[in-house]
Formats: C-alpha cells, sequence, structure tokens
C-alpha cells in the first residue's frame, strides 16, 4: 500500500463479522466468559440501563472517546463483562486483534444513607428493580452528589491501552455494557455499590411503619372523644 492509499471502508455489519469471529477465538481459550451482544438499536431500554448511560458523560475528558465506546459496544467488541462489589471487570477487543484489560472500581455506599433517601417508597424489590417509584426518588438518585450513581469522585479506571484518556473508548465500551447489563439485571447496580437490596427494602419498610405509628401516637384523630366530652355526654 502506498503512502497515498487509505484504509478500506468497513460497514457496521462488516465490523460486526468481524469481532464475532474474534469473539468465536476467545471463547475457545475463555469458555467462561460473559460477552455484552447488542441485537437491536439502542444499547439499553430500561431505567437503571439508559440511567446508566446518560450517566457516562459526567465521567469523559473527551467526548469523542464516548462515541467511540458507543460503537465498540454496538459492534461487539467487549468480549467479557464481570460485575461484582466495588468493581468491573472486562476485556476489550481493540480495532486490530488486541485485547485489552480493564479494571473499574467504585466506591460502597452505606445503606442507611439510601434508607434515608429512599424514606420508605419502596416496598418490594420488583418496584425498585423497575424504576417504578415517585419522580421525586428517581431525581434523588439522579442529581443527589450522594446518589445511587457514582460521581467522579467515587469511580476509577485503568485499561492497559496506550489511550492517555482518563476515560479511553475501551473504558467508555465497558460502562456502556454496564447498562446493557443492568437492562438484564437492575439489581447488579445496588450489588455494585456494596448494598444488601433485600436489606434494604426491609429497612425501607421498616421506616414508613415507624414513622405511620408515630404519626398515629402523636395526632388526634377526629374520631376519638376527649375525656371530657365523655363526662359531658354521659352526665357523669
Amino acid at each position: 500500500m502506498t503512502s497515498y492509499d487509505f484504509y478500506s471502508y468497513e460497514s457496521m455489519s462488516e465490523k460486526k463479522k468481524k469481532a464475532a469471529r474474534k469473539l468465536k477465538n476467545y471463547q475457545k481459550k475463555q469458555p467462561n466468559a460473559q460477552p455484552i451482544l447488542i441485537t437491536g438499536t439502542k444499547i439499553a431500554t430500561s431505567f437503571w440501563g439508559k440511567t446508566w448511560c446518560d450517566h457516562l458523560k459526567n465521567y469523559a475528558d473527551y467526548n469523542n472517546r464516548i462515541d467511540r465506546g458507543r460503537s465498540y459496544i454496538k459492534n461487539g467488541f467487549v468480549f467479557d463483562l464481570t460485575i461484582e462489589k466495588g468493581i468491573i471487570q472486562s476485556v476489550v477487543c481493540g480495532s486490530g486483534s488486541e485485547l485489552y484489560q480493564i479494571n473499574i472500581e467504585i466506591d460502597p455506599i452505606t445503606e442507611q444513607r439510601l434508607v434515608q433517601q429512599i424514606d420508605g417508597h419502596i416496598e418490594s424489590l420488583e418496584v425498585l428493580a423497575n424504576g417504578q417509584f415517585p419522580k421525586t426518588l428517581a431525581e434523588t438518585f439522579l442529581t443527589n452528589e450522594n446518589g445511587l450513581f457514582p460521581n467522579i469522585n467515587e469511580i476509577n479506571f485503568s485499561c492497559n491501552c496506550p489511550d492517555s484518556a482518563h476515560m479511553c473508548k475501551h473504558i467508555s465500551a465497558v460502562l456502556y455494557a454496564v447498562g446493557a447489563k443492568l437492562d438484564l439485571k437492575p439489581l447488579l447496580l445496588f450489588e455494585l455499590r456494596g448494598i444488601d437490596t433485600k436489606a434494604l427494602i426491609k429497612k425501607s419498610v421498616e421506616e414508613k411503619m415507624s414513622t405511620l405509628l408515630e404519626n398515629a401516637y402523636t395526632s388526634k384523630s377526629v374520631r376519638i372523644i376527649e375525656e371530657d366530652a365523655i363526662i359531658d355526654l354521659f352526665d357523669l
């Protein structure tokens, strides 16, 4: 190829086929790999998945890395992804045949902090998983500095690629892959932040019952007849 020649253009379909062949070889060596494959046009469609993906812009130091990462995940370049308490580990295939190791560490948060934010609004894991809670609570998760979604000071990235960007395209692809994973298992986000969801719901319900009981004892019901009124009523 002369210095005047250009690399041939590859369509998305061609890129996906190329990545699929590489993935097949990778899985022969790593049979327990958990690749993330996007079948539709959207990476995520659920409340938790979409919100996670929308949150990525808060971590980027170069916007073009976000776009490249989105292309990587859609083309099937995330060959492996595991999510555990406080850590995300992944293997991403580069534009050539290189495989890059990505580690993302996220600080845990306390259950009590979430209980205070939830304030008895959530009574089941199903409601929590589906994101079917009051809008004000969703805003707390999204905008509160101490919310469920990690801020830039609570997340640390590591990739062994040569890119000098804090959030390279491979890290971006992994973060999008997490969003896709949350579509299938939304409660993984709570596990990632070190939260026991069952204990969280139990405490939230207990907080609500405590508040209801407190209100019952401190509020006077219109149905309760005061002692003096009873004496007058029966002429005692």
